[in-house]
């Protein structure tokens, strides 16, 4: 990703394209976050975990405060906000390609980025060299297929989402570069007045307009 096209990811970015971020992030949706990083955390040392594209914080500031977190994202803005409300967490602005941290982590997570990022060998090459031996990657994008497709191709007024792919392309990308150890479905959806919508699936996740995926680094 280009200077120029990182500085697309700042302040009018977040009014205008996600005006309702705290909103789409409630309580609910960091614990299923939470529970699939904790389900694959290492028990005989503090965990250290990086997020990438951390945009406010929101998900870190759900973990547990003794682990050693992380986060990077693209925008100057998103990251001044998370160091300023989040306190024993790290942060810096940082491409995928420019990560500054040097000691590998445990779990690496990317929720609703990579589908950002044009170069996704670029993303499978970054998480591969900075993941400990056996480290997990845990990652959320959006789908285009099935029979919600083209009601989020039509939903979708974000004109920086580069790879609007189908599910079965994201599980064939986690196969090739990571071990594929399990995926969900996600519905989601921001109600007017109703709050936000999130609700994880394995029995429906074939019709899902989104999916998480968790993944081990391969030897």
């Amino acid at each position: 990703m280009s200077p120029a096209e990182e500085g697309r990811f700042e302040r009018e970015y977040y009014e205008t394209v996600y005006p309702n971020y705290s909103r789409q992030n409630p309580p609910r949706k960091l614990r299923f976050y939470r529970r699939l990083v904790e389900g694959v955390a290492p028990h005989d040392r503090v965990p250290r975990i990086l997020d990438i594209g951390c945009a406010f914080g929101a998900f870190l500031s759900a973990l547990h405060p003794e682990w050693r977190r992380f986060g990077t994202d693209v925008s100057q803005y998103a990251t001044d906000q998370a160091a300023a409300t989040i306190p024993g967490a790290t942060f810096a602005r940082a491409g995928i390609n420019d990560i500054p941290f040097s000691d590998p982590f445990d779990i690496i997570t990317s929720f609703d980025v990579i589908e950002h990022i044009p170069s996704l060998e670029d993303v499978a090459s970054a998480v591969h060299s900075r993941l400990v031996p056996e480290g997990h990657f845990v990652f959320v994008v959006p789908v285009y297929d099935g029979v919600t497709g083209p009601i989020i191709r039509l939903l979708d007024k974000d004109e920086t989402h580069v790879h609007k792919r189908s599910r079965d392309f994201w599980l064939a990308w986690a196969r090739k570069n990571f071990v594929l150890l399990e995926w969900y479905g996600i519905y989601r959806y921001l109600l007017p007045r109703l709050g936000y919508a999130h609700y994880p699936t394995k029995l429906w996740r074939r019709f899902t307009p989104a999916i998480a995926v968790v993944a081990r680094r391969r030897p």
